[in-house]
This record gives C-alpha cells, sequence and structure tokens, in this order.
C-alpha cells in the first residue's frame, strides 16, 4: 500500500486523499510554479496508524462526549486523544515509506523540513480552516520527523480545531488528516501575498506583508510587518508602510527562534518596487489558476521567490471606493441638515431611490404648506432634497429660510389652524386612506401584466403617495411630541412630590401598531412551542432559509403536516399585517414581506422561551399607570385636577397614534418592490443587467430609456453591468463614513449644531454622553447592529447599540438590556419602546455606533444620560459598522422644545380667548 505521494502527483481536486493543503501544493507544483519540493504522507496512512493503534472507538468517544458550549470539556478531551497518537507506534511498512521520501527529499541526513498538518476540511473556499492544526518547522532527522508526523495527526484534535468543526456543523466522523513534509527554505524574508485587497475587497489590488526571516512570524503575528499595496496588471505600487521590524524568526537547532533584527535592517523595506511587483505576478499566475482570489504565503531567498502555500481567501470583503472626505456643497449660503424623514435613511442613497424620492418629498411639503398655510410661502428652487455623497439632506435656501421666518405666525397656524383633533382628522380620514387606496389599486394589477413604462410609472407614483403620507405623519409627530412635553413640564412642576413615579410611568401600556407585531410574533412562537418537533426543526433552520420555508408545501422531516400548514399560515398572516414595516425608507432594502429572516431570528428567541411575555408586561406597567394616576387625583386640587386630567389624555392619545402613523409608512414598498424587481428581471433576460436587484442601481433616465426599449421590443438594450458595479463600490466606499448632520461646515450653520439630536461627533474618553430617554442602570456586552441582516447576531441580554431604531426594530427591544443610538431624543421611537420594556436608554450620543464595539462591556446610565465604556476607549477614529451611520438627525431637540413652548404657548392663549368669550356672556 503506497501512503506518500509527491506534489506533482497530486491534483487539486484529492483533497480527500491530501487533504486541502495538500491538494494546493499539488496543484501549484504541477502548474511549474517556483516551490520547495516536498510529498504528502495521505490521509490512508492517519486511517492506518488509528487502525493499527485500536484508537478509533477511543476517539469517537472521547469527541462525541465534548460539550460544545464548554471549552474546558474540548481541552479535556483534547488532552486524552493526544496521549493516546503519542503512545502509538508508527506501522513498519508506512515508516520505511516515510523514511525513503524524506532520503530522496533530503540534500542530507539531517536536511529541514516543515511538517504541516493538512486536514480534509481545511482551506477550502467555505471555511476558513487555517490554523486550526499544527505545523512544525525546521524539523530535521528521520527521528523527528515520525514524532513531528504523530504530533500532526493529533493536532487533528485539537480543542480550538474540535470546537471550529462543531461550530461549523461538521461531523468529527468525516474528517481525515493527511501531512505534508516539505523542504525547508531558509529565507531571508517570507511573508503573506493577498490577490485581492483584504481592507476594501478591491479585485484588482494585490496586498502584501513582508517581514524578514521565515515566514512564521508574520502569520503568528509576532512582527508588524511591513505593508505593500500593488495594482495588478501594471505592477505599480499604490501604497507602503514600513514598518520597524523589531524581531524575526530564524532557525534554532531543531526548531525555530525568535532573535532581534539588526538595527540597520529594522526600518529598511523588506521588498523594493520591483520584487514586489514580481512576486505579484506569481500571485496572479495562482489566482488565474484557481479561479478566486487566493491568501498565499511566500518566501525570498537569494533573488528566489518560493510559494510555500496558496488557498482561498475567506471573508473577503466586497469591493469599495476610499471613504469621501470632501463635504463642499453647491450653495454655501444655505442650509443643508439631515432631519425629519431622513431618520429612515441611514445609508447613503441607492441612485434611483435618490432620482427619485428628491422630487416626492419636495411635491409633498410644498403641498402641506400650501394647504395649511393658503399661500406660497416658499418659491421655486427655495427647498430641495438633494444627496452629499450619497446621503440624504433638506435643503433650504437663504432666501428660502428668510420668507419662512418673516412668517412669525407659521408654527401657529400650522398647529392651531384645525387643532390637533384636525391634524389627526386628517391623518385618519385622509392621508392614510388616500395612501392606501393608491396601493390597492397598484396592488391589483399583477406585475408581470404590466408594460415596463407602466410599472416604472407604477413606482414613481406609490413612492410619491408615500412621500406624501409621511409628510402629513410629520404633522402628527410634533403634537405627539408637544403633548408629552406639556404633560411632563406641569407634572414635575405643579404635581410630582417626592418619591412620585416620572411622569412617562402615566404614559405607558398602551398598545400600538410595534406593540402588536411583537404580540403577534411572541403568539406565533409560543404556539409553535406547543408542537416540540415542528419547535425543534424550525429552530435548527438557519435564518435565511426563512423565505423558502414559506414555500415548502411538504413539511420537514417528522414534523406533523396540519401543524405544518398552521404554522405557515400564522406566519404568512403575520407577514401581511406587519410585513411593510422597513428598516430603511431606501427601497433597495428589502422589508419583511420579502424578506423575512430578521423576524425569523426573534422568532427563534421566543422558541428558545427566551424574554419577557408582552402581555404580562403590558399588564404589569398599564397597573402601574394606574394606580399612580389614581393616587395623583386623590391629592389634587379641581383647578389642577381637570388641567392634569385633561394633559394626561392628550398625552396618552398621541403617543400610540404617532407609532401607528410611523409604522405605516412602508405600506407600499412591499409593492414598489414586486414591481422593480419584476422590471429588473426582464432587464436581466434583455442582459442589460446581471442580477434583478441590480435596477436600483440605475439612474431614472436609464430606467426610462430601458423601459422604453424593452416596451418597443428591443431584446439588447445595451449592458449598464460595469456601471453598476461601480456604483455599488463607490456606495460602500461611502457607507463607512459618518455624514455631519449640518452644512456647510464652520460657516453660520455650525450655529444650529446644539438644536441636532446627537451630541458632539468629537467625544472622546470613556464616557459617552447622549439623552437619558429611560431611566435605570445596566452593565451588560455591547451588540453593534448595521441593520436588519445583523439581527441574528443579538444575543438576550446584552445593549442594543445601532445609529437609529424604527418601528421594525422593535422585536430586538425583547432581547436588550438596555439601548444606546447615535440619534434621537426623549420623544423618539427609541425612548418611547424602551420605556415600555422597561430598559435604560441613552440616544443621540453622536458616537456609539463608531466608539463601541461588540462584545465590549458598558454601562448604560438612563438616568444620566451617559455610557460608559468598561473595557478601556476604543479609538475614537474607527470607521463605523457597515449600514450604520452615525448622525441620520430626527428631528432636532430644540424643535422639539420650541414646537412643545408654541403648542403650549397657543393653547395657553386658545384658553385665554374661551375665559375671555365666557366673561362677556357673563358666565
Amino acid at each position: 500500500m503506497t501512503y506518500t505521494a509527491w506534489f506533482k502527483e497530486i491534483r487539486k481536486d484529492d483533497v480527500a486523499l491530501a487533504g486541502g493543503k495538500g491538494a494546493n501544493l499539488g496543484e501549484l507544483s504541477r502548474a511549474g510554479l517556483p516551490m520547495p519540493p516536498g510529498f504528502v504522507l495521505v490521509t490512508r496512512a492517519y486511517d492506518a496508524f488509528v487502525e493499527s493503534s485500536d484508537l478509533r472507538d477511543a476517539i469517537a468517544k472521547l469527541a462525541s462526549t465534548s460539550d460544545s458550549e464548554d471549552p474546558e470539556a474540548f481541552e479535556e478531551a483534547s488532552q486524552k486523544i493526544h496521549t493516546h497518537f503519542s503512545g502509538g507506534k508508527i506501522p513498519e511498512e508506512m515508516a520505511e515509506e516515510i523514511r525513503a521520501a524524506y532520503e530522496r527529499l533530503s540534500e542530507d541526513a539531517e536536511t529541514a523540513v516543515a511538517v504541516r498538518s493538512s486536514a480534509t476540511a481545511e482551506d477550502l473556499a467555505g471555511a476558513s480552516f487555517a490554523g486550526q492544526q499544527e505545523t512544525f518547522l525546521n524539523v530535521r532527522g528521520e527521528e523527528a520527523l515520525m514524532e513531528a508526523v504523530k504530533a500532526c495527526w493529533a493536532s487533528l484534535w485539537t480543542a480550538r480545531a474540535m470546537a471550529y468543526r462543531a461550530h461549523q456543523g461538521i461531523d468529527p466522523a468525516t474528517v481525515s488528516l493527511a501531512v505534508v513534509v516539505q523542504r525547508m527554505v531558509e529565507s531571508e524574508a517570507a511573508g503573506v501575498m493577498f490577490t485581492a485587497n483584504p481592507a476594501n475587497g478591491r479585485r484588482n489590488e494585490v496586498a502584501i506583508s513582508a517581514a524578514w526571516g521565515l515566514g512564521e512570524s508574520v502569520v503568528s503575528g509576532s512582527v508588524t510587518p511591513d505593508s505593500i499595496v500593488v495594482e495588478k496588471g501594471s505592477g505599480r505600487v499604490l501604497s507602503r508602510e514600513t514598518a520597524d521590524k523589531e524581531v524575526m524568526t530564524v532557525y534554532a537547532g531543531s526548531g525555530t527562534e525568535e532573535r532581534p533584527v539588526p538595527e540597520a535592517r529594522r526600518h529598511q523595506p523588506v521588498l523594493d518596487d520591483e520584487a514586489a511587483a514580481e512576486l505579484v505576478g506569481y500571485g496572479e499566475r495562482i489566482e488565474k489558476l484557481y479561479g478566486a482570489p487566493q491568501d498565499i504565503e511566500w518566501a525570498l531567498a537569494g533573488s528566489a521567490f518560493f510559494i510555500v502555500q496558496s488557498r482561498p481567501i475567506t471573508a473577503l470583503p466586497e469591493p469599495e471606493a476610499d471613504p469621501p472626505s470632501d463635504w463642499s456643497v453647491p450653495d454655501q449660503k444655505a442650509l443643508y441638515v439631515r432631519a425629519s424623514i431622513v431618520e429612515q435613511m441611514p445609508d447613503p442613497l441607492s441612485p434611483l431611490f435618490a432620482d427619485l424620492i428628491e422630487g416626492a418629498v419636495v411635491r409633498s411639503l410644498r403641498k402641506l404648506m400650501d394647504e395649511f398655510l393658503g399661500e406660497h410661502i416658499l418659491r421655486e428652487g427655495d427647498l430641495g432634497f438633494p444627496t452629499i455623497n450619497g446621503y440624504a439632506y433638506y435643503y433650504y435656501s437663504l432666501a428660502g429660510m428668510w420668507h419662512v421666518s418673516a412668517k412669525s405666525g407659521v408654527a401657529f397656524r400650522i398647529l392651531l389652524r384645525g387643532g390637533e383633533r384636525s391634524v389627526r382628522k386628517r391623518w385618519h380620514e385622509y392621508s392614510r386612506p388616500l395612501y392606501r387606496k393608491t396601493i390597492e389599486e397598484w396592488e391589483a394589477r399583477p406585475p408581470e401584466d404590466l408594460s415596463a413604462n407602466r410599472l416604472f410609472a407604477g413606482v414613481r407614483d406609490l413612492l410619491d403617495a408615500g412621500a406624501e403620507y409621511y409628510t402629513s405623519v410629520q404633522t402628527i409627530i410634533p403634537l405627539a411630541a408637544s403633548s408629552e412635553a406639556m404633560f411632563t413640564a406641569f407634572y414635575d412642576w405643579l404635581v410630582r412630590r417626592e418619591g412620585d413615579p416620572p411622569a412617562q410611568t402615566l404614559l405607558l401600556g398602551f398598545d400600538s401598531t410595534p406593540i402588536r407585531a411583537e404580540k403577534s410574533l411572541y403568539n406565533l412562537g409560543t404556539w409553535s412551542r406547543e408542537h416540540s418537533v415542528l419547535a425543534r426543526a424550525l429552530a435548527g433552520t438557519p435564518s435565511d432559509r426563512a423565505p423558502q420555508l414559506l414555500g415548502m408545501e411538504d413539511p420537514p422531516a417528522g414534523v406533523d403536516e396540519g401543524a405544518w400548514r398552521e404554522w405557515r399560515s400564522r406566519f404568512q398572516a403575520h407577514l401581511n399585517r406587519y410585513g411593510h414595516t422597513v428598516y430603511n425608507l431606501d427601497f433597495a432594502n428589502a422589508v419583511p414581506a420579502d424578506d423575512p429572516a430578521p423576524l425569523f431570528d426573534t422568532l427563534k428567541f421566543y422558541l428558545r422561551g427566551e424574554g419577557q411575555d408582552p402581555y404580562e408586561r403590558q399588564k404589569r406597567t398599564a397597573t402601574r399607570r394606574e394606580e399612580a394616576t389614581t393616587a395623583v387625583l386623590e391629592r389634587l386640587d379641581p383647578a389642577r385636577r381637570r388641567l392634569f386630567g385633561r394633559l394626561l389624555r392628550w398625552a396618552q392619545d398621541a403617543a400610540p397614534v404617532r407609532e401607528d402613523a410611523l409604522a405605516d409608512v412602508g405600506l407600499a414598498w412591499p409593492v414598489m418592490r414586486r414591481m422593480l424587481l419584476e422590471l429588473g428581471c426582464r432587464l436581466v433576460k434583455a442582459e442589460a443587467m446581471e442580477s434583478a436587484a441590480d435596477v436600483f442601481w440605475l439612474h431614472q433616465e436609464e430606467v426610462k430609456k430601458l423601459a422604453s426599449s424593452l416596451d418597443a421590443g428591443e431584446t439588447r438594450p445595451g449592458s449598464l453591468s460595469e456601471a453598476v458595479e461601480q456604483r455599488k463600490i463607490l456606495w460602500r466606499g461611502r457607507r463607512r463614513v459618518t455624514p455631519p448632520q449640518l452644512l456647510p461646515k464652520g460657516t453660520w450653520v455650525e450655529l444650529f449644531k446644539g438644536m441636532m439630536p446627537a451630541a458632539s461627533d468629537e467625544q472622546a474618553g470613556d464616557t459617552i454622553k447622549g439623552v437619558g430617554a429611560s431611566g435605570g442602570q445596566v452593565t451588560a456586552p455591547a451588540r453593534v447592529l448595521g441593520g436588519p441582516k445583523d439581527f441574528g447576531q443579538m444575543r438576550p441580554g446584552e445593549v442594543l447599540v445601532a445609529a437609529i431604531t424604527t418601528p421594525a426594530w422593535t422585536p430586538l427591544f425583547a432581547m436588550a438590556s438596555a439601548v444606546v443610538t447615535d440619534v434621537g431624543g426623549p420623544l423618539s421611537h427609541s425612548s418611547i419602546v424602551a420605556r415600555e420594556y422597561g430598559i435604560p436608554a441613552v440616544l443621540g450620543t453622536g458616537v456609539a455606533t463608531r466608539r463601541i464595539r461588540s462584545g465590549q462591556n458598558i454601562r448604560v446610565d438612563g438616568d444620566a444620560g451617559t455610557v460608559t465604556l468598561l473595557d478601556g476607549v476604543d479609538g475614537e477614529d474607527r470607521v463605523r459598522p457597515a449600514g450604520v451611520a452615525s448622525e441620520p438627525a430626527a428631528s432636532s431637540k430644540a424643535g422639539k422644545v420650541a414646537l412643545a413652548a408654541l403648542v403650549g404657548a397657543g393653547l395657553i392663549a386658545a384658553l385665554v380667548r374661551w375665559k375671555r368669550r365666557k366673561r362677556a356672556k357673563g358666565t
């Protein structure tokens, strides 16, 4: 039986024989790339050793008893397995074959070789097993080689390797191990080369790390290497950072050791531009060989490069442009502000949404002002909704601001023209029905039956309707904010005594759409738990398969067919009712109706029996509210009791209406996305794009032109795939920055800075200040979430940290121990829901998503409005997580206060007029 195979005898598909590393080295050797010679002790050698030493049953028993949740169990099992291997004896026939191969490879009896493990599940594109098994360097002599081989075999069962396989769901019985034996190169320099830039994902750039000595110092991280970025094709060096290389790894006896780098070479570049370009040439050959970006270890001896190994790059980010740094604006005398509707647009806008939303927002605002003011207060060009570096801003010209400020009674006239009832009536009887009517009209027309031009016309119609609806909601928000502010001020100044609960206690425990959505999901989770087989099947299903589950007629194995039908019906009913809630208004982002994965994450949370019962929580909150209200009313004099009752009813009525109104903003989004994706499918068929979702990355004029071409019967209107890819790259780079709340920077608009909802983005130190929006103190690990794709990362008891939250985020509050946001205030959605859940909230920090990292222990003080970083300060200049915008300002705190004051003043004025009329009538 043959136990060894030389590199040139192995192909890349021989993973089962030579393991991932061995198969890769065989392919490189066959391709004629420069590499040290070597052979592989194939997996049948491992199997033969295990059989001859009677280890298989012992290994299976030990590996199966280790608890995946207990690292110590893995460690104990590993030590026992290692003892079995070290005491075993390599069969003589196999030992003779190893000696013969070593002698053929050797220049003398003590030739140094590297002995590396090569598992059948490592170095594959789907899993990064690098470093899970062992490598032994500078192994000299036959006996040392035999011991290194046995140690490599045993390393298949290290604690970290077993834990990694358990996490990846790989059955221990299916893995085996080959061993690579390769002549060592006594390199003067070595390092790692990535044939795509892992920092920004760009496939046209190669990133090289280089250090003196053996490559182990680079791989292990014991030295800071030189970093070089080279452009593919041209070999041009794009950037270079020459490090202070204090130590290097060198040969020492029968192993390696670290030694100081000679002073003259510490700051000397390891590779000049010519050498870097030569190395990149090898990288390009290897990438072409495998058809995918590669992670390559290399060595330099004399003037010759050697390739030591290559594996696919795992978790390579998508390519992105450099983050923008220029925030100049076209009109230096105007005000650009991220406010109001922008709070639901935390990321740069997709091109198509940016083109369509600008006109929709401007038209809806003008219509509202005309309706309430009865005149054209703004001229053409005074108001806009442009993007700066892809981020949405309201634009107000200097003249426009002057016209508005000149109308001293504008706010009074808007809020008091018809009073609170007329505003709510307008929303309930006009705005929402009109919005629903528009949706129903387009929903009744199957997208596949519409022409391309009609599809796009429908999208524009629906987006206009959505923008108009949101604008009408803006008349509800100030009333809700003002009612709470008025009640709180009255309660704190004229009612509250020491020991009384805060004003918010008297406003909680009411239903709203987000709370009803939470109850609906909780009900589904509770019902599912009553069907144990179904619950287990759902709990074991990855969340990204949730859409497939809804389409499965046949139940998973073992699940009752009736229970399966009922579950699908219930989940679909939930999506039909609540699936329109948006995480981000940009229609490039999915909503739960077409991607229920984030909801499925929360459902599995309820399946595990975690979290509070929302009914019991609401009952307790309502009881506290009623008891506190009764206690106050019993002690107040008649005059204060009457005013207290009026203000309390006003505040209690307004807040749920605000949440209901906001939750319905996305009603048109599922229909709109279906229409756009239908249009996208047709463009893919016409080879204009590569995927249906690429339609979001086109500009309005491009869509119009393509739609007309499709309707005219053109089958190949031309491809925009390259343009789409470049726009995505630009968008990803823009997403990495924190957009300023106010522009232009450094001008008179800075006067408004203190009125914005986020604190200064220049906060330093271990204490972050914000607005205390829900009381209490909690110390717990943080979980920074950039959007719905991250919801599955949330664990019960963690602090939810996000740029903003919308009603669609509400299910996560059931898991969170506290909430911290970049933007928001005491009257925002995050605040209202946090109070309902009884968890602390600190909002409007401006920097939370940049300063806090997931897993970091923080203390959230909702009373003081502070967040303390307990694990040390995390660099203030750290780029924010993908998908997170640190300052997408909501309506300003000062604006809320001002509106509350205006409404209060208006209410008082109305009361004064009423009293005068009463006096005039003698009553």
